[in-house]
Parts: structure tokens; C-alpha cells; sequence
């Protein structure tokens, strides 16, 4: 697809509080029509129909598919639903920005990657930190040599007392996981990405759970009232990447730990120099001292318009994609290695 006059005819699977965030964005673009969404749910839709205008409503996306000439669409759905309905709207002639992450497993991830490459439509990943104007100052200072040969990792996604109490994000058998998978991942995509998406060859990991699967009444919390009775993911893991460069991440994420503060970071620690992102600052040895180097002004982060920008002019004019399928499959390796390692004890697997 091309640019011209053209506009592209847009979409959802999904129509939970993400699918707001992408329509307040897309909203903004003359090149985009809003023509139709497909979910259970009635409600969400309705709000989404008044707000945005979308008139088209479905309870079923095949039906959507199927009726609606669409040139692309987002998938909001829970993470056990992204694998069929982004291969479904692949095969109707759709590109696709899935939301984080690809997928529940590594193996939904490959289908619809060879399903995206079989059929020639573009499948980008909701990976909207590494839009962030941090991630983005690491990354130039990575591909500028700042850094050299990246040695080790440090990547921390940690929530005190944040167990959502909305959704399913309880629910192992939907989500696919827990704090890992749902905000894990975005700090794990950032710091890959970072570092030059080299590629993961082995990980170790150990998850304890002791907070969420009980009732939250007692102690206060960014959400109170979480659905304990069906809490099948880990509260905190913490694990361990290797990587084919020989670089190491160590990861840590939580929805609920005994800890004086939320942490969302990463570091980068290199044998020319070293990186933070949370304050994002450079660190080097030069002119015989030890030197911090710290971004005067990085601009706004409006990740969410940077993500949904980037996919629209990725679709109409082919322009670079920053989060394509391939990144969001070897995250989604890492992830799954993590739980299967923590799974049989903690030793370490191949990814």
C-alpha cells in the first residue's frame, strides 16, 4: 500500500481500555478511517462508537473480516487471543499492530510470523516504550559505539503493591503469566532493543507467588479487590539471559513485592561504557576521568502517538517499523524460556 489520497480503513479486535489509547491517537490522522470493531462485549464498543464514531459493530471478528474491507488492524485482546485473530485478519488481506506480547507462547508467535511472511502483510508489536525519546537516546548511543561490546543488563519492571484488579491479568491460562509477560516485557523489549536485539541462546529463572493469590482487603494498593480466588501467576521472577554475544541480562519483575518503591528502569553496562534509563545518562571514561554524560532535553515521551504514527506511515507509506513481528518473537522466546525454566526448578534452558 502506498501513499496518494489514499486512506487506511481501520479496525479492532478488541475493545478494552488499549483499543482507547491506539483511537485517541488514530483519530488525530486524516489518512486513517475508523470503520469498524469486533468483541464480546457490547459496551466497550458503544463507548468507542460515540467517542470516535466507529460504526461498524461485531461480536465476532470473522464476521468483521469477512464483511469489512479493512487495510489494517489493531488486536486488543487478551494475550491467549492474539494468535487467531492477527493470523484471521493476516489471511483477510490486513496488516496487523498486535499488541505486547506477540503471543501467549513462542510457537503462536512463529504461526503468525510465517503467516505475516506468507501472505506479505506487515505484523508490527505494541512495544511502545521503545518509542520512548530514552530508549531512543540509548539506542543511537549503542549504534554510535558508545558503549562497545554490551556485557550485562539490568532490567527491573517492579510494582510494591500493583496486582491489577481488572481484566484477567490473574490468569495464567489467558495471559500466559503474570508480571513477566505484562510489564516485564516492556522493560525486557526496551533493554534488547537497546543493546541491538542480539540474539537470546539460554535463560534461567525462579517466580514466587505469596501476595496476589490472597485477598487484598487488608493492605492498601495501587487497586484493591483483585480476583484472588483465580490467581494463577507468579506475584514476583526474576531471572536470567544469555545471549550469542555473550551478554547477560538479569531481569526482575513484580506485581507485588516487599520493596520501598515502584522501579521501572534498565542499565547497560559495556567494556567501552555504560547506560541508564531512569535518568537516562550516558557513562564513559574520557580525557583520563570518569564522565556522566546526561540529555539536556529528550522531549515529551507520547509513546502511544509515536507507536501508532510509526504503524500507520509503516502501512501507507513503508515507512521503517520499529517494533516489527521478528523483535516481538525473540522477546517472546525469552519469556517463554523464563517460564519454563522456573516451571522445572530454576535450571538453566535453551531459548
Amino acid at each position: 500500500m502506498t501513499g496518494g489520497n489514499k486512506k487506511l480503513r481501520y479496525g479492532f479486535i478488541g475493545a478494552g481500555g488499549i483499543a482507547g489509547a491506539h483511537l485517541t491517537e488514530l483519530v488525530k490522522r486524516d489518512d486513517v478511517e475508523l470503520v469498524a470493531m469486533a468483541d464480546i462485549a457490547e459496551a466497550g464498543m458503544l463507548r468507542h462508537r460515540e467517542r470516535f464514531g466507529i460504526e461498524g459493530m461485531y461480536a465476532d471478528w470473522t464476521e468483521m473480516l469477512a464483511r469489512e474491507d479493512l487495510d489494517a488492524v489493531s488486536v486488543c485482546t487478551p494475550n491467549k487471543l492474539h494468535e487467531q485473530p492477527t493470523i484471521d485478519a493476516l489471511n483477510s488481506g490486513c496488516h496487523v499492530l498486535c499488541e505486547k506480547p506477540l503471543a501467549h507462547s513462542a510457537a503462536a508467535g512463529e504461526r503468525m510470523l510465517q503467516t505475516a511472511n506468507d501472505t506479505g502483510q506487515k505484523l508490527v508489536i505494541g512495544f511502545q516504550y521503545r518509542y520512548h525519546p530514552r530508549t531512543q537516546f540509548l539506542r543511537r548511543a549503542f549504534d554510535g559505539g558508545q558503549f562497545g561490546n554490551i556485557l550485562f543488563g539490568r532490567v527491573k519492571a517492579l510494582r510494591r503493591r500493583g496486582i491489577p484488579n481488572w481484566g484477567v491479568f490473574g490468569r495464567k491460562d489467558l495471559q500466559g503469566g503474570g508480571p513477566l509477560i505484562d510489564i516485564g516485557v516492556h522493560v525486557l523489549e526496551m533493554t534488547h532493543y537497546a543493546m541491538g536485539t542480539p540474539r537470546p541462546v539460554s535463560a534461567s529463572a525462579d517466580m514466587f507467588t505469596y501476595i496476589g493469590d490472597k485477598p487484598s482487603d487488608e493492605i492498601e494498593s495501587m487497586w484493591k479487590g483483585w480476583d484472588h480466588e483465580t490467581y494463577t501467576v507468579e506475584d514476583l521472577a526474576v531471572g536470567r539471559i544469555r545471549f550469542e554475544t555473550g551478554a547477560v541480562i538479569h531481569i526482575e519483575a513484580c506485581f507485588a513485592a516487599h520493596i520501598e518503591k515502584n522501579e521501572w528502569n534498565f542499565e547497560l553496562m559495556g567494556d567501552e561504557g555504560g547506560g541508564s534509563w531512569d535518568p537516562p545518562g550516558i557513562f564513559r571514561d574520557e580525557h583520563g576521568h570518569m564522565v556522566n554524560k546526561a540529555p539536556g532535553w529528550l522531549g515529551q515521551g507520547d509513546i502511544f502517538r509515536r507507536k501508532m504514527h510509526n504503524f500507520v506511515d509503516h502501512c501507507l507509506y513503508d515507512t521503517p517499523s520499529l517494533a516489527p513481528g521478528e523483535d516481538g518473537l525473540a522477546v517472546q522466546r525469552m519469556l517463554d524460556a523464563l517460564y519454563r525454566s522456573a516451571d522445572s526448578g530454576g535450571g538453566e534452558v535453551d531459548v
